[in-house]
């Protein structure tokens, strides 16, 4: 696992360069990225979700598209469209911004439902279909989605089949006062991403995302993922709990964490660590625990105290 390693180190540290006092959520976006899943990164504006997003994509040389959502977007602007090419007199496909490696889908909420379920087939399939031809995207492919969680005129929540569909949720949040002013010093000329260079290239990190799949998962830490995925449902004040891809995140994600920290094998550590942002974004709280101002971010840390981990001893 040395090279899934060496080729992890050097993205995050390649993307720290922009990103100042974020190492946490630069490595949850890698882990994201090794795994073959999809991200949405959810703050107030200017914190650098667009930034970040950029700074990953040139880290591993991958083809940058970026769809802003607007309220008159229509799913053709994002899959592409079939055109009549007056010429030859057939139809030729045109494709839209979809059609990259790694896409920034930015303020994805303020799309209408339409648009946004142009998307759902691209996550989970790799594939879009317009007219009734079905075209593969490219590989790797990932799509980082971005909302802001403040504003909500003029936007569309995201229905749970299409939040479902995101690996893993994450926040940047504010810089603290010193990280502040390491920005202010490293822009005072130029921002660094335009100085940013690939540090890995496209196969190294398709050979890394197979790589992953190998490490071992011990039957009792599969057991205790699944029960902890379970506990969502069976919670009293949760109204929809997950489903078995927030199990299929944590299994995916704990392999690339272990890879990422040099290990051949999943620790019950490693699953503690990814729960919460696996899954919170997956959590549907009832209207009584919501009144009560119950976070999803609080049931699953709840869960985690209470069930049992692999190998651990009672104690008295």
């Amino acid at each position: 696992m040395a090279d899934v390693q060496a080729i992890a180190k050097r993205i995050v540290e390649n993307v720290e360069r922009v990103i100042v006092g974020k190492k946490h959520p630069v490595q949850l976006t890698v882990l994201g990225l090794l795994s073959q899943g999809h991200m949405l990164i959810e703050d107030v504006p200017g914190v650098g979700k667009t930034v970040l997003a950029k700074s990953l994509s040139k880290s591993v040389g991958c083809k940058f598209q970026r769809i802003q959502f607007t309220p008159d977007m229509l799913p053709s602007d994002v899959t592409g469209i079939s055109v009549f090419n007056q010429k030859t007199r057939e139809f030729e496909f045109r494709p839209g911004p979809i059609h990259a490696q790694i896409v920034l889908v930015d303020e994805i909420n303020r799309a209408t439902p339409k648009t946004q379920s142009a998307l759902l087939e691209a996550m989970e399939e790799r594939q879009v279909t317009v007219d009734g031809t079905t075209y593969p995207l490219g590989t790797p492919f990932m799509t980082l989605a971005t909302q802001n969680p403040i504003e909500y005129e003029g936007t569309f929540p995201l229905p749970e089949a299409q939040l479902d569909r995101f690996m893993l949720r994450i926040k940047l949040g504010y810089p603290d006062k010193s990280e502040e002013i390491e920005i202010l010093n490293r822009q005072q000329y130029t921002h660094p991403i335009t100085k940013l260079e690939q540090v890995v290239s496209v196969e190294e990190l398709l050979t890394a995302q197979e790589a992953i799949k190998e490490i071992y998962i011990d039957e009792q830490v599969k057991q205790y993922i699944v029960e902890i995925v379970r506990q969502t449902r069976e919670h009293p004040d949760v109204y929809l709990g997950s489903s078995s891809r927030g199990a299929l995140a944590i299994y995916r994600l704990g392999q690339a964490r272990a890879a990422m920290f040099g290990r051949d094998f999943v620790l019950p550590d490693d699953v503690k660590a990814l729960a919460t942002t696996a899954l919170s974004h997956r959590i549907i709280v009832g209207p009584a625990a919501r009144i009560k101002d119950v976070s999803p971010d609080e049931i699953v840390k709840e869960i985690l105290e209470r069930v049992p981990v692999p190998g651990a001893q009672a104690v008295g």
